[in-house]
């Protein structure tokens, strides 16, 4: 008699992937080829983990980040050096983590108070480095950066981070490049996410309009308007703006295009295809927190509960 052991489900897989590839006592990783605790991505996990019920990996995450806080406010990247968008991530983390830890609130506090140091006078937000960024970065997805600042604010009780969210949401609105889908699709994806968190809807559809009439028949979108290669994150990403949207059935295909690609790891190349040039090699720990998200809302359409 055979007896057949029935496969995981992918977000499970996934899942599996985030608790293989943590730091003991620190994060997660950057990447499988760099397997090194990346602050920034474990900030923003800690929502995705509460979400799935993950308590203790999330105070987990939390304990390490405030232990690495620089004495100004600002969180390092894995080169020691804080950038403003890291740091706004890890008070992602730390929003989801103030009514469930002690000693959450200063820190969040001063990492706040730290990014008002970088907003200038014109709205534009600016930060210490942009080393890590290489070429395909710009600060459109410093965007990404003002939602967990209005969340602190809302919370914290502070009109003052709530009025600087909407203070840079008008200066990068007024930049002609923010909406098209015309820069790696991850990076688009955050400006698109960014928008629906802040309630900036008719804007993340205009923006969503340009990526679906990129997507393929078989789910997939390019990770460049013009180019046959996949970005997964990006494409996790857009998933979840479109769930946002009501737009399910695009959701649904970008989902099963990911489940189709997914390593029988849990985990995702940076991007997949011909002439992949986005950590085509590493398994990053970006991708598989994005599908974990967009995985669950998935769920929560079908009535079913993470």
């Amino acid at each position: 008699m055979l007896f057949w052991q029935k496969k995981k489900p992918s977000y499970e897989l996934a899942m599996d992937w985030f608790r293989q590839n943590m730091v003991p006592g620190q994060g997660i990783i950057v990447h499988t080829r760099q397997p090194v605790a990346y602050p920034e991505v474990t900030g923003y996990f800690i929502p995705t983990l509460y979400n799935w019920g993950e308590k203790e990996l999330a105070r987990s995450c939390t304990r390490w980040l405030l232990s690495i806080q620089l004495p100004e406010g600002a969180f390092p990247a894995p080169d020691g050096v804080p950038y403003t968008f890291d740091t706004a991530q890890i008070m992602r983390g730390l929003c989801a983590a103030l009514n469930d830890m002690d000693d959450v609130e200063v820190p969040l506090r001063k990492a706040c108070d730290w990014i008002l140091t970088q907003v200038e006078p014109s709205g534009r937000l600016t930060t210490p480095s942009t080393e890590l960024w290489t070429d395909i970065a710009n600060d459109l997805i410093h965007t990404y950066a003002l939602p967990p600042l209005a969340e602190a604010g809302k919370l914290l009780g502070v009109k003052e981070y709530l009025d600087a969210a909407d203070f840079v949401l008008a200066y990068y609105k007024k930049q002609e490049g923010l909406i098209p889908f015309n820069r790696l699709s991850h990076f688009h994806a955050y400006a698109m996410e960014a928008l629906c968190e802040l309630g900036e809807l008719e804007l993340a559809a205009e923006g969503m309009a340009d990526v679906e009439s990129c997507q393929r028949k078989d789910g997939s979108i390019p990770a460049y308007p013009e180019v046959n290669w996949v970005c997964s994150t990006g494409m996790a990403q857009y998933a979840i703006v479109w769930y946002t949207l009501g737009k399910k059935e695009p959701a649904d295909r970008a989902i099963r295009y990911l489940e189709k690609i997914q390593n029988k790891s849990g985990g995702f190349f940076g991007s997949y295809g011909k002439g992949a040039q986005y950590i085509a090699g590493g398994e990053i720990s970006w991708a598989v927190k994005y599908f974990l998200d967009a995985y669950r809302l998935k769920l929560h359409g079908e009535g079913k509960h993470a």
